[in-house]
């Protein structure tokens, strides 16, 4: 006799007990860590152990009912305003057209399938639900999977056939099913077994997600439909969500389009994981791929685009003692800012308002740089910034083949200033000018779904390479406004205030952050410097290629030793080694390029 499916919840734990005691558990089910006593016994002793084990699956079912993952799904602080309605654009309409045929929309509600309490993030285990209820007319295209250590806050593609051709249809059923991965033998805290299925695909298709079960029997084959080929991209696994080659034999990450992802990139993530099973070849599974020739099909029009910034645009918090304020570019420019030329040094010019008298275009080929006004009050005054009436520069582009809509949020500070570093058992030691340079360009990326124009998650641009955070794990205020943290000096963008060590244990570069009177609204004073599917015109600045800063001019190992100097003479040599080893852009040898002069301006934020 099988067990039903359960968890150890209240409720269902009697239910367990009896069962338990009358056909007891199978070998694939999971086992409390003692046996259970038929409820018959009565003596004191059987009592008391039976009474000791009630309490034992009490506390784990309480353990499992707690985790993040089981409280109520994440929302937005406030609810989402109506879009504002305009022509052109199809922008959270609910569907996205992909072309061939192909239409989709985004689910996230789900139904839980499988969980397991250990592994994964935290060692809280991960679970794994099915998208539930899909809109009529739409049908399954795999399964999705959350680590159990945040609220479920996540999202699949459906898809719609809209082709009406039987021979050339968007998509089909799987014509068998292979099983990829079991949790069956293992001895694991876990609802029950799970089997992820691979969908065997007809000719010219291809699978872009596993149906999961419970059971040893393959699935039904319209669980599922597989794409036609030419609707897919390639794919890749990305963040890892849960698992181990060594204990439970797979990992578990979500996917991606490979790693050519961009503004012009058509592949789009369908919000499926996959199994990487340890010591066999793994089956790929592909993306969806935007097979129009236009990605703004679903982009937001311009008053959608100024909705959004109302809703999201970030407030940024800069250190209690922070001195090197951003501005806006003509304030920096209109305040003595001078372009510099190679072999003319001796006759530096004024920087026009907009910058339409800076060199357009080229390399950064080091021929022209910009630097502070040659007036030492001057000069003093501009690198503090002006908070007043600075402002944030907003680029738009479309994103994972039109399905979202990225917005890079950037600030202009004139001045970068010096670094601290922490050294052994001295907390905070001051670094001369090595970190200084004139000109510093920082960002964050909100991406929003075209789908709904819900914000999924923010990219914040760290010294240690930046990363993604859900909205769910976001600091929210004045509604769905994210927070940003800015770094001392260095404006380094974090979700969280505190000090973020840059380094080893022992020596790195501290990264401090926190609340103070000096706040940012990025949307009271904004400017739409670039979206390039809305014609916007940009300011001639934005293609400056050069430097906004020069090299520097002082001795970097006359400021190592002054710092030195005050350290004891176990932590001297370690010291000057590690600041030797740390990259020219956190030394402040040289001041940046701008804003479309990154990567990350056509392509993917790393």
């Amino acid at each position: 006799m099988a067990l039903p499916h359960f968890r150890y919840q209240k409720g269902s734990l009697v239910i367990l007990l009896v069962l338990s005691c009358v056909v007891g558990f199978p070998s694939s089910s999971p086992k409390p860590s003692m046996a259970l006593l038929p409820p018959s016994s009565s003596s004191p002793t059987s009592k008391l152990k039976l009474q000791t084990q009630l309490q034992l699956l009490s506390k784990e079912s309480n353990q499992s009912s707690s985790l993040p993952i089981n409280s109520s799904p994440f929302i937005l602080p406030s609810p989402l305003q109506t879009s504002p309605t305009g022509s052109g654009y199809g922008f959270a309409t609910g569907n996205v057209d992909l072309g061939g045929g192909l239409l989709v929309t985004e689910i996230t509600a789900f139904n839980k399938i499988w969980a397991t309490y250990e592994g994964g993030p935290e060692n809280l285990g991960v679970t794994i639900f099915e998208p539930s209820p899909i809109p009529e007319g739409f049908l399954s295209l795999g399964f999705y999977s959350q680590p159990n250590n945040a609220p479920l806050f996540g999202s699949v593609l459906v898809a719609k056939d809209i082709t009406n051709q039987d021979s050339a249809a968007a998509l089909k059923t799987p014509i068998d099913y292979s099983l990829v991965w079991s949790s069956q033998s293992l001895n694991i805290k876990q609802d029950s077994p799970a089997y992820i299925w691979l969908p065997t695909p007809p000719s010219g298709y291809n699978p872009v997600g596993y149906v999961v079960t419970t059971s040893p029997a393959k699935p039904p084959l319209d669980a599922i439909r597989c794409p036609r080929s030419d609707l897919t991209d390639q794919c890749e696994a990305h963040d890892w969500i849960w698992g181990s080659d060594a204990v439970y034999g797979v990992n578990i990450s979500s996917t991606m389009p490979v790693d050519n992802r961009g503004l012009q990139a058509m592949g789009a993530s369908v919000g499926t994981f996959i199994a990487q099973v340890s010591g066999t070849a793994t089956a790929l599974l592909s993306c969806l791929k935007n097979s129009n020739s236009d990605l703004s099909g679903a982009m937001p029009n311009v008053s959608q685009v100024e909705a959004l910034i109302k809703a999201y645009s970030p407030w940024v918090y800069f250190h209690p003692e922070e001195a090197y304020l951003p501005s806006t570019v003509s304030w920096f420019f209109t305040n003595g800012a001078l372009l510099y030329k190679k072999g003319d040094e001796s006759n530096p010019v004024a920087i026009d308002a907009d910058g339409s008298n800076l060199p357009q275009g080229g390399t950064d080929d080091g021929s022209y740089w910009i630097d502070l006004p040659t007036d030492p009050n001057a000069k003093e005054r501009v690198k503090k910034g002006n908070l007043e009436t600075a402002g944030a520069y907003f680029h738009i582009k479309p994103m994972l083949g039109g399905t979202f809509t990225d917005i890079a949020i950037w600030l202009f500070y004139p001045f970068n200033g010096p670094a601290r570093a922490k050294v052994g058992f001295i907390k905070s030691v001051p670094l001369g000018k090595i970190g200084e340079h004139v000109g510093d360009w920082e960002h964050v990326t909100l991406r929003i779904s075209n789908f709904n124009g819900g914000l999924r998650s923010v990219y914040f641009a760290e010294h240690s390479g930046g990363q993604w955070v859900d909205a769910s794990a976001l600091e929210f205020t004045d509604g769905n406004k994210p927070v940003v943290y800015s770094s001392l000096h260095g404006h380094a963008s974090y979700r969280q205030a505190g000090t973020v060590m840059l380094g080893n244990g022992l020596i790195g570069i501290r990264d401090d952050s926190g609340k103070s009177s000096m706040v940012m609204d990025t949307g009271v004073r904004h400017q739409v410097i670039s979206a390039t599917y809305l014609g916007i015109v940009e300011p001639p600045w934005l293609n400056y290629a050069r430097k906004w800063g020069p090299e520097v001019s002082y001795d970097i190992d006359d400021e190592i030793n002054n710092v030195s100097k005050l350290l004891p003479g176990t932590l001297k040599s370690a010291f000057k080694k590690f600041v030797k080893s740390l990259p020219a852009e956190t030394l402040g040898e040289q001041g940046p390029t701008g804003p479309k002069m990154k990567p990350s301006w056509n392509g993917d934020e790393k």
